[in-house]
């Protein structure tokens, strides 16, 4: 479709590449990371394995999307759940190998020019790794790229709780709760992701066919691609290869088809 391919893809990405649209690139790509236990189960490995050879796969998709210009990825990292359903051994292990990915990414989240964000209830998480995080979050703060954002300790239903919370705090300190005004704008300027537009592509990997309590109102309208590839073994190619998928979807938002004769409806808020 193009020849200009961006500086740093690999032989196969700019392959697939070529064959994007970049007028219709994804704005915001939202990736539930999954697989990472079977991956070192396959293998007859612990599944710390899984997870250390997940940090790859994070850095050759982060890179890989900051290059091609996406403005805003979003990596489902740790759930809420996890606390509940990973033995404790495991849990400490991911938040070492957290810090560990932070004070060692910085560095080249500065040279792609990629901004740092949580999202999540980050005050529980434990105080040194609080600590990592807004140490990186500052250090990137003054890069006007990519956003990347990595949900820690978060849940979707969780983040609603939030949001009205916060809605009924605010209206509590504004002349009382009797001008509580509640409506979809209200409701999305209090989520977590309020900087953020909503995701136009949520990815799932390893082939799970839910979206695992991620993003439920922002993902109301983004395309959902599935792939079977466990997370570990997930690339910059895999991420294009979604891309390349997602530009094949015509995008209607609850309304029509343009060979329906009839104009989209305007159901929903679209971010453009």
């Amino acid at each position: 479709m193009q020849d200009k391919v961006p500086a740093g893809l690999d032989r196969k990405e700019a392959e697939v590449y070529r064959r994007l649209d970049p007028q219709q690139l994804p704005k915001h790509i939202a990736i539930i990371m999954d697989g990472n236990g079977r991956w070192a189960k396959r293998r007859h490995m612990p599944r710390v394995a899984g997870h250390r050879a997940g940090v790859i796969a994070v850095r050759s998709t982060v890179e890989t999307a900051a290059r091609i210009h996406i403005k805003a990825l979003t990596l489902y990292a740790f759930s809420e759940e996890n606390w509940k359903k990973r033995p404790k051994s495991e849990v400490d292990f991911l938040m070492r190998l957290l810090s560990r990915y932070l004070q060692a990414e910085v560095s080249t989240l500065n040279k792609n020019n990629i901004r740092l964000e949580y999202i999540g209830r980050q005050h529980e998480l434990p105080e040194d790794v609080q600590q990592r995080m807004a140490w990186a979050r500052e250090a990137t703060s003054r890069n006007s790229g990519m956003v990347l954002t990595l949900a820690l300790n978060y849940s979707a239903r969780s983040e609603l709780v939030d949001a009205f919370r916060s809605m009924v705090n605010a209206a509590s300190q504004n002349g009382g709760i009797e001008h509580l005004k509640i409506d979809e704008d209200a409701v999305a300027r209090h989520l977590y992701t309020s900087y953020l537009p909503d995701p136009d592509l949520v990815v799932r990997t390893s082939g799970e066919m839910r979206l695992s309590n991620f993003l439920l109102w922002q993902l109301a309208y983004a395309e959902i691609y599935v792939t079977p590839t466990l997370w570990p073994d997930f690339r910059g190619l895999q991420l294009m290869e979604g891309i390349a998928e997602y530009q094949k979807r015509e995008r209607r938002y609850g309304g029509l088809n343009h060979g329906d004769g009839h104009a989209d409806s305007d159901h929903g808020k679209v971010h453009s």
